[in-house]
């Protein structure tokens, strides 16, 4: 019997909220207002840090905890007041919380034996879900036997062992090192995909949920502040949190000026910098937040165009060559990849900036 999903089903979340009563602080809102839809067969990733909320939202979903407002969809069914053993779900937790005492064959198999399965099903059953995961012959070890990762194959072997109709991951390669983490999203991601499985994503690290999301919900105090492909969160954030916490980043306040041509010219660091569009709302002389990425910036000795700037620092990193470069009062950080040594700028020098008008994103302050 082969390993598969079942058929891929939705998920909303429809004003959720979650909140509780402290005994110094008064009432906690630990989530709210999250609303979310999440397409059958998609790996959406709740990303943010720590208390921000994605790990309660997660575990709502699951039926570890009740919202105290909203309602939670699987496919077409309302499960907001069902337990978790009610919904169908497949969840791997960031401890694993395997059996220390039972094989990985009946730790897989556990879920099927409470289901009261019968016999000849389980091993079946089993048996694909090791082949699967690339355990295939490791059904009579136990887990202090097994490395970090094999102990997550075994996690997620008794996750799907079943045909879950959803998928949930809180945070699963936290305790894994960092080889081995990427790897191991490199797994997880491919298997997704070969189930079709809808699924939620739990991690607090960019470039783990930039690796393997369809879409990244960005929290931050319990709420949602934007949801969207890896690419649009990094290139279109919609505030500066997120443009903060996805990835390294250049922050300046400008002025926008006028509109030419379609490109928005606006007065920044003493210079005038174009960009190819702008939020809505934002009239000639308001005030921008300006947002560069540091790989997006050209360092130059000279230019026309560019903005005068001195080198402070500069860091050689293998592949890529990462500059500190001050512009008046203003630090700026710069990325060139592929810079040979003679090319290089030293501390010191007198540079050129250009920033490139597709590079420039503006947002509301």
């Amino acid at each position: 019997m082969a390993v598969t999903a079942a058929q891929p089903v939705p998920i909303r979340l429809t004003g959720i909220g979650k909140s509780f009563e402290h005994g110094v602080k008064g009432r906690i809102h630990a989530v709210r207002d999250v609303n979310v839809a999440v397409v059958p067969g998609e790996l959406l990733t709740l990303l943010g840090p720590s208390g921000c909320g994605k790990t309660t939202t997660l575990r709502m979903i699951a039926g570890f905890e009740q919202p105290t407002e909203g309602e939670i969809h699987i496919g077409e069914k309302n499960v907001t007041g069902l337990r978790a053993n009610e919904r169908n779900i497949g969840f791997v937790f960031q401890n694993y919380a395997i059996f220390p005492h039972l094989s990985v064959f009946e730790n897989v198999g556990y879920g099927l034996r409470v289901q009261q399965k019968p016999e000849d099903e389980i091993k079946r059953a089993v048996a694909d879900v090791l082949d699967l995961v690339g355990l295939a012959g490791y059904a009579q070890q136990h887990p202090h036997q097994l490395s970090g990762g094999e102990q997550q194959r075994v996690a997620l072997a008794r996750a799907i062992v079943f045909r879950p109709r959803i998928l949930l991951f809180d945070e699963p390669l936290s305790n894994l090192d960092a080889k081995l983490r990427v790897q191991m999203r490199g797994e997880i991601l491919q298997l997704q995909k070969r189930l079709g499985i809808t699924t939620v994503y739990v991690t607090h690290d960019q470039e783990e949920a930039m690796a393997i999301s369809d879409r990244i919900a960005v929290m931050d105090r319990g709420s949602i502040v934007q949801i969207a492909s890896a690419e649009d969160l990094y290139d279109r954030p919609s505030n500066e949190f997120v443009a903060r916490f996805i990835g390294r980043t250049n922050l300046f306040d400008g002025k926008m000026r006028d509109t030419t041509n379609g490109r928005i010219v606006v007065e920044a660091l003493g210079q005038t910098i174009v960009a190819n569009s702008a939020p809505d709302g934002i009239l000639p002389g308001d005030t921008v937040r300006v947002m560069i990425r540091p790989e997006r910036i050209a360092l130059t000795v000279q230019s026309t165009t560019g903005v005068g700037a001195k080198v402070l620092s500069r860091t050689f990193l293998g592949e890529k060559t990462e500059y500190h470069v001050s512009v008046g009062d203003q630090l700026v950080q710069a990325t060139l990849y592929g810079q040979g040594k003679q090319s290089a700028f030293a501390a010191g020098d007198s540079v050129q900036i250009i920033f490139p008008a597709d590079g420039v994103h503006l947002m509301k302050p």
